[in-house]
């Protein structure tokens, strides 16, 4: 009785420091209670629309009262914001940013970021980029690689 006693105590020894690494390896702002930031960008890439541009509207879902604003870009404009994550809001909220785009007679409405989707894949650098064309929104997190994620309806 006295061994499985020790034994458990040794293996929560070892877990426990294991377990702290591993968090501050994979989210080690969040674990020393830093703020974290990631930059969200959408880009028009749409060719030749100098007398149609793309117009973007977006808002934080979390806050009706955060309404970042809307743009008309032309080609190759870009409308970035930063998103700010506190342990707080980690915890408490969804932390999505909704953006409502307007091309001609099309719209589309969708999510720019999306925190529990977006925390791993915005990259080191946390940099989460769109690209909006003729046929589609393209996400990248380095601007050289893409992936269209949605199209037009």
């Amino acid at each position: 009785m006295k061994q499985r006693s020790i034994l458990k105590l040794l293996l929560s020894l070892l877990v426990l420091p294991c377990m702290l690494y591993m968090i501050t390896i994979y989210q080690p702002d969040i674990f020393l209670f830093d703020d974290i930031t990631y930059q969200v960008s959408v880009v028009n890439g749409l060719s030749n629309n100098s007398s149609l541009p793309l117009v973007i509207w977006c808002n934080n879902v979390d806050d009706a009262y955060s309404d970042i604003g809307g743009r008309a870009l032309q080609e190759g404009d870009d409308f970035s914001w930063n998103v700010r994550v506190t342990l707080w809001k980690y915890i408490s909220s969804t932390n999505v940013f909704s953006c409502t785009m307007k091309w001609d007679q099309k719209r589309k409405k969708f999510e720019a970021f999306w925190l529990r989707r977006d925390e791993s894949r915005c990259g080191v650098l946390r940099k989460c980029v769109w690209l909006v064309k003729e046929d589609g929104f393209y996400f990248s997190n380095d601007e050289s690689n893409w992936v269209r994620e949605f199209t037009w309806p």
